[in-house]
C-alpha cells in the first residue's frame, strides 16, 4: 500500500486522476491538497470523499508550514503535482499569482519532499532516497512555445514559453530538473497536450462552448479560430501519468499527446452541430496577446519506451464529454453562478469583435 499526495486534486485533471487511482489501486491511501481557488471545486470530489482511504486538505502548496505538516502526518511515498494556476488568459491579467503558485509552490513541495525522503536529510551530499518514492511534475506542451505548419514537440526541444502561464510552468520544470541533478531526487516530468473530459472548468474551450450553446449564448472565438491544438482525453492522460509513475526512468521527461490535431473553430463547429445549434452564435473576438498558433506533440518516447498509448479516439471522447455535460448541468450551474460569472464578464464583454466570414 502506498500513500499518494495529489496536489491540485480538486481541479479538472487532478480530480479525474484521483478517481482513476481509487478505481485501479483501491488499497492505496490518497491525500488531496488543494487551495480551492477559482478552478478548484470540492463538489467534484464528493464521491472520492466517501472512501476511508481518502483525505482532503485545504491548503496552498506555497505554504511551507502546511506542506511540512502534511508530510509529517501522511508520509506520502509519491507526490503528483497538478497544483497550478493554469489559464493563459488569467496569466495575462494577473501574472504574479502564477509565479507564486507555479514556481514557488513547486519548490516548496520539492524541498519538503527531499527532507522527508532522503535517507540522511542532514547530509547535503547524500543522494540516497527511501525506496519507492517519486515526485512527478505535471507540465504542459506550452513550455515549448509555438510550432509552424509542420513539426512536433519532442522532449529534447529547448523551452521557449510565450505567455506568463507557460513561462511559470517552464520555470517549475527546470526547478524539478535541478532537484534531480543537484540532490538526486527521483523525479519525472510529463508534458501533455490540451485535455478535455468531465469536470473541466468552464473557462476552457470545450466546456465553455458546450455551456454557452446550451444557454444560447454567444460563442467567443479568438482571432480567426484557426489555432491548432493536439487534444487528449483526460482519462488517457491519467493512464499515462500512472504509466510514468511505475515505468518511467528517473529524471526523464515524457510528452503525452492524443494524436488529435484540431483547429479551435473545428471544435466549436462540432459542438454546435452535435447540440443542434446555429453557427450564428459564433462571435469572433480580438485575439489574445501571445496566442500560440499551433501545438503538436510527438508521444513516441512514452509509447515506445513505456508501452502507453491513448485509448480514446477524438470522436468517441467528444461524444462522451458532451453527454457528460448534458447529464451534469447542475455541476456547471453551481460554478457559473459564482465568482466565475464575474470573471467571464470581465474577460469577454469588452473584447472587440472582428469581422468574420460566418457573420457575413
Amino acid at each position: 500500500m502506498k500513500a499518494i499526495l495529489v496536489t491540485g486534486g480538486a481541479g479538472f485533471i487532478g480530480s479525474n486522476f484521483i478517481y482513476y487511482l481509487q478505481k485501479k489501486y483501491p488499497d492505496d491511501r490518497i491525500v488531496c491538497l488543494d487551495a480551492l481557488t477559482y478552478a478548484g471545486n470540492l463538489q467534484t470530489l464528493e464521491l472520492a470523499m466517501q472512501s476511508l482511504k481518502f483525505r482532503f486538505v485545504k491548503g496552498d502548496i506555497a505554504d511551507r508550514e502546511t506542506v511540512f505538516k502534511l508530510f509529517e502526518e501522511e508520509k506520502p511515498d509519491i507526490v503528483v503535482n497538478f497544483a497550478a494556476e493554469s489559464h493563459v488568459d488569467r496569466s495575462i491579467v494577473e501574472p504574479e499569482v502564477f509565479l507564486t503558485t507555479n514556481i514557488i509552490g513547486t519548490q516548496v513541495l520539492l524541498d519538503v519532499a527531499k527532507r522527508h525522503w532522503k535517507v540522511n536529510p542532514d547530509d547535503k551530499y547524500c543522494k540516497e532516497y527511501k525506496p519507492g518514492v517519486k515526485f512527478l511534475q505535471v507540465s504542459t506542451d506550452e513550455v515549448y512555445g509555438a510550432l509552424g505548419e509542420i513539426g512536433m514537440f519532442v522532449e529534447t526541444m529547448p523551452l521557449m514559453p510565450n505567455s506568463p502561464y507557460s513561462a511559470s510552468k517552464a520555470s517549475a520544470d527546470l526547478i524539478v530538473r535541478a532537484y534531480h541533478e543537484t540532490f538526486g531526487m527521483p523525479v519525472n516530468i510529463t508534458r501533455c497536450s490540451n485535455n478535455y473530459g468531465p469536470y473541466q472548468f468552464p473557462e476552457k474551450l470545450i466546456p465553455l462552448m458546450i455551456n454557452n450553446c446550451l444557454n444560447n449564448k454567444d460563442l467567443p472565438v479568438y482571432g480567426d479560430g484557426m489555432q491548432i491544438r493536439d487534444w487528449l482525453h483526460v482519462a488517457d492522460h491519467c493512464s499515462a501519468i500512472d504509466t510514468v509513475l511505475h515505468k518511467g526512468m528517473v529524471g526523464e521527461v515524457y510528452n503525452i499527446g492524443g494524436n488529435n490535431e484540431k483547429a479551435n473553430i473545428e471544435i466549436v463547429n462540432l459542438i454546435i452541430k452535435t447540440l443542434g445549434k446555429s453557427e450564428k452564435l459564433i462571435k469572433y473576438v480580438k485575439d489574445r496577446p501571445g496566442h500560440d498558433r499551433r501545438y503538436a506533440i510527438d508521444n513516441t518516447k512514452i509509447t515506445t519506451q513505456l508501452g502507453w498509448k491513448p485509448a480514446y479516439t477524438f470522436e468517441q471522447g467528444m461524444k462522451e464529454t458532451i453527454e457528460w455535460y448534458l447529464d451534469n448541468t447542475e455541476w456547471i450551474e453551481n460554478i457559473v453562478s459564482g465568482d466565475y460569472a464575474n470573471y467571464y464578464e470581465k474577460m469577454y464583454s469588452s473584447i472587440d469583435e472582428v469581422a468574420s466570414a460566418i457573420e457575413k
